[in-house]
């Protein structure tokens, strides 16, 4: 049995997101200079097919600070700690305004401020960790209910560590509704194996690459890893107006969910189970062919996951076509091809399951080949 102190705390992934007092990631005039990430996954062609718009990304975490550059996407939203409530619009931390940055800050008109993957997309904030970046596990879980009540299209979890079976439950129901749940692995050295959520199959377990696209030392590996996104040196965001600078998996969880977000968008019926069918069919391979506890199945790439023709889950294909993509191309290992997922099969609902496209895409099969 877990000791009740071990099953409380839950710890915030990227700690090394700070707010400078000065220099470029202060600066909206070169913030976007300094978001390596968004040319890295060629956002800019991804914003061509779609920016997000319907989409509702609910973010618990520290709460989200009202920045301009997240003007009109900021739902009022909720505290799950505190008796007296609140609408989650606040952050002491920089943390939750970080993410809801990556994810759908929109900035200023000629490329002032920062840019999210899915800035049409709205954030649904919700604080559940303190301005010390530290939670209780029920208290995510609380999170979690309230997402999954207020109908939340995504939801980007940057946390990680020990569970309760109230946050069990509370994924799984949320998995069940459909929604996509996306969550980091977590950081070295605090971590030294993928903590809860990422670890619950259907969750997309997120790790993190560094400006040359390769494993980022601070990201914990293993079977979980699903898919990688920047993780390195990534600027966002920040209280009163300001910006910040991390490095860590809760940034590229947030890229993640962001890229499901422009997924669910230009795909408005598809089920959850697609969507991160989607995203490991695209990814770009890197490490050793196929899926590896470093990268998962690979970087995302933004435009295959929008474009490419990815037969269901459940049909079986040879290979998957896609658009010539540049994302993450570049900085690819010389020996990677690009390969995708295994067929996966149907929806259980016998007993109450859930689709396991986790377990059935670790088979020892290799996933079918992507053309580009």
């Amino acid at each position: 049995m877990i000791s009740t102190l071990a099953a409380s705390i839950i710890l915030a992934h990227s700690t090394a997101f700070e707010v400078p007092t000065a220099g470029a990631a202060n600066d909206a005039r070169r913030i976007r200079q300094d978001q390596w990430h968004l040319r890295f996954l060629n956002v800019a062609k991804a914003h061509l097919v779609t920016r997000g718009s319907g989409i509702v990304v609910a973010v618990p975490d520290t709460g989200v600070d009202a920045h301009p550059d997240l003007a009109g996407n900021l739902l009022r939203g909720t505290d799950v700690m505190s008796d007296a409530g609140g609408d989650g619009r606040r952050d002491a931390n920089s943390h939750g305004t970080a993410m809801a940055g990556l994810i759908a800050a929109h900035g200023a008109a000629d490329n002032l401020g920062a840019l999210g993957i899915a800035p049409e997309a709205k954030i649904l904030p919700i604080i559940s960790s303190a301005a010390d970046n530290r939670g209780e596990a029920d208290d995510l879980a609380a999170a979690v209910e309230y997402a999954t009540s207020h109908h939340a299209d995504v939801i980007s979890i940057s946390s990680s560590g020990a569970t309760s079976a109230r946050l069990v439950q509370a994924i799984k129901a949320a998995l069940a509704a459909d929604i996509v749940v996306v969550a980091g692995v977590g950081n070295r050295p605090e971590a030294i194996s993928v903590g809860y959520p990422a670890s619950e199959d259907d969750v997309i377990a997120v790790a993190g690459v560094d400006r040359a696209g390769r494993h980022a030392s601070i990201s914990v590996t293993g079977p979980e890893a699903d898919v990688a996104a920047p993780a390195v040196d990534i600027y966002s965001t920040s209280y009163g107006g300001k910006y910040s600078k991390g490095t860590g998996t809760s940034g590229a969880t947030a890229i993640v969910a962001g890229a499901a977000a422009l997924i669910r968008s230009k795909y408005p019926d598809l089920p959850a189970q697609e969507v991160a069918h989607r995203l490991t069919a695209t990814a770009i391979d890197k490490g050793p062919p196929g899926r590896d506890d470093e990268y998962g199945y690979g970087v995302i790439d933004l435009v295959a996951a929008l474009t490419a023709d990815v037969p269901p889950l459940g049909f079986e294909s040879p290979s998957v076509t896609a658009p010539t993509s540049t994302a993450a191309r570049g900085s690819s290992d010389d020996n990677s091809t690009a390969r995708g997922l295994a067929t996966l099969g149907v929806l259980l609902v016998a007993g109450g399951g859930y689709l396991v496209w986790r377990r059935r895409r670790r088979a020892e099969d290799p996933p079918p080949r992507i053309s580009r």
